[in-house]
């Protein structure tokens, strides 16, 4: 998987790209990161990349050339590249998405900054406008390091252990059971025993159970999918 990454500032990413998961997944290969300094891009003498919004108002708005042309910079490499533009505009990122998106060969990420980028780029360039959530953030670079992060963690030799990620909340569309390690006790405080009973139907029935209890009483959303999920694969089960 590559990401070419267009931004203003891509030194943001160096200690990103450079610690755990991601940077041994550089070293294997196994995912590429390119920087496209939007800069580069500007036929401005002074390389400006903003200017005023027509019709008034507040803040700067990032120019349609520079980039327009750092995009087309980015597909002349890859056109079969998707186009992603981090926005409030977009769909909220999800695992389902992550899943989708991390099928792809590679992944175009334009990270725009100020109140936003002229949005002919979006209507002629972008191919999905996504958000992290309903708050907003100074620019695009934060989001693309969670897209980034969360992409490689599906992909086949990212994580040491591939039931890592089978295991993880969102992916059932359950939140993760409970983890414990050593020391067994701690301020008083226990492993629960099944845990320590050797009995692998036990705590996989455990792991179930707290899995559940969990999701229902934090994310009630994620609980009526499941169980929405588990009776359309019951129908289905009893209908064959």
């Amino acid at each position: 998987m590559k990401f070419h990454i267009i931004s203003l500032f891509p030194e943001i990413f160096e200690s990103f790209a450079n610690t755990s998961i991601i940077k041994k997944s550089i070293d294997k290969n196994i995912i590429q990161i390119e920087y496209i300094n939007i800069r580069s891009f500007s036929k401005n003498k002074h390389k400006k990349t903003d200017d005023y919004p027509f019709g008034g108002g507040p803040g700067m708005v990032m120019s349609v050339q520079p980039l327009a042309d750092s995009i087309k910079y980015a597909k002349s490499m890859s056109s079969k590249a998707k186009v992603v533009y981090f926005s409030p505009h977009g769909t909220i990122l999800n695992q389902k998405k992550v899943i989708s998106f991390s099928k792809e060969e590679e992944i175009i990420l334009v990270c725009g900054h100020y109140e936003g980028v002229d949005y002919r780029v979006v209507d002629k360039y972008v191919d999905y406008e996504i958000s992290l959530g309903d708050y907003i953030l100074t620019g695009g670079e934060i989001p693309a390091m969670v897209f980034i992060d969360a992409i490689s963690r599906t992909i086949d030799g990212v994580l040491g252990n591939h039931e890592s990620s089978m295991d993880e909340s969102f992916t059932k569309p359950l939140l993760e059971y409970p983890q414990y390690t050593r020391p067994r006790v701690f301020e008083e405080m226990e492993v629960p025993n099944v845990l320590l009973s050797g009995d692998h139907e036990k705590i996989k029935k455990w792991r179930f159970e707290k899995s559940l209890d969990i999701t229902k009483k934090r994310r009630p959303d994620l609980y009526e999918m499941y169980k929405k999920k588990y009776e359309e694969n019951k129908d289905d089960k009893e209908s064959k």
